[in-house]
């Protein structure tokens, strides 16, 4: 006997992820604009950085917009699952990209290590601290989403990103203005770049953990295996897997083998109830069998 139980968990999370990724998108391309012109006419390698790294945040909040427009759609006889999963792709794409943004910096850095260049350091200033502002509402909108969604945490450490880089940008700014030192300009911005790896590389191993169906990282495996077996009727438990589809999607399927297959309906109920209301997992797929099926034998 079967049992399966699904609910869109994680749905309210989606819509006011959503709502706020467009606000930030608008406010982020209006100020790329800003920046590429303020950091042309300053000839600051750690506003036009900033640029570049704001140039990648408004890709990856537009890809996060469509991964939430696309998760939305209707499962299909070849995407059973629907597209949910395209909002993992989405986050793996975006921290792909922090890396290639992290690597141009670097280039551009060393550049400047070996031919420094003049620096105007109060339209710098300025142009960051506008940047700063900028970032700060981006993060604030976006904080409490991030941590339930990691399609929206994609974009929140783009904005993070951002954020260092402002911070970086005013820093060198301060720093060549009060004393002329303009190798600071390319000094920050490695210090930057090195951020953004850091915080792409978190990023990544959170989804490459997900697309290897790996077991959530707060979920306790075994002391789900525990808790099952403490339920009256079973026996025995086995191939149980717990993983994610996508954020706030946990799945969860296991072989439990039952004293007696009358009360297989009250077990499985009692099952279902116990995963959900301890576990918090609401997609659940459990096969009941009796030991001369002998099932289990097959995962032994």
């Amino acid at each position: 006997m079967k049992g399966h139980s699904h609910s869109s968990q994680g749905a309210n999370f989606r819509e006011t992820g959503k709502s706020r990724l467009r606000l930030i998108l608008v406010l982020t391309c209006l100020f790329f604009v800003v920046e590429v012109l303020g950091g042309l006419w300053a000839n600051s390698l750690a506003l036009l950085s900033d640029a570049g790294h704001m140039l990648s945040d408004m890709f990856a909040l537009g890809l996060s917009l469509f991964a939430f427009w696309l998760s939305a759609r209707e499962p299909s006889p070849t995407k059973t699952y629907g597209y949910f999963r395209f909002e993992v792709v989405a986050a793996f794409i975006n921290g792909v990209l922090l890396i290639l943004i992290a690597l141009w910096i670097f280039a551009e850095a060393w550049s400047r290590f070996r031919h420094p260049a003049a620096v105007k350091s109060l339209p710098m200033l300025f142009i960051a601290m506008a940047g700063l502002t900028v970032n700060l509402f981006g993060i604030h909108l976006l904080r409490k989403t991030g941590r339930e969604n990691l399609n929206v945490r994609g974009a929140l450490v783009h904005m993070i990103g951002d954020a260092a880089g402002s911070v970086g940008a005013i820093t060198a700014a301060i720093v060549i203005w009060s004393t002329g030192w303009t190798i600071f300009d390319p000094l920050l911005s490695v210090v930057i770049a090195i951020l953004i790896i850091y915080s792409a590389w978190r990023l990544l191993w959170d989804v490459v953990n997900i697309l290897m169906q790996g077991v959530p990282p707060y979920i306790d495996l075994e002391h789900i295996r525990q808790e099952i077996l403490t339920v009256d009727g079973v026996s025995g438990l086995c191939d149980l897997h717990v993983w994610s589809l996508t954020s706030q999607v946990d799945m969860l399927s296991g072989h439990v083998v039952v004293e007696d297959m009358g009360r297989s309906k009250e077990i499985l109920q009692k099952l279902i109830g116990l995963i959900n209301d301890k576990f918090g997992i609401n997609h659940i797929t459990l096969q009941l069998e009796d030991e001369e099926i002998g099932t289990c034998k097959l995962f032994l």
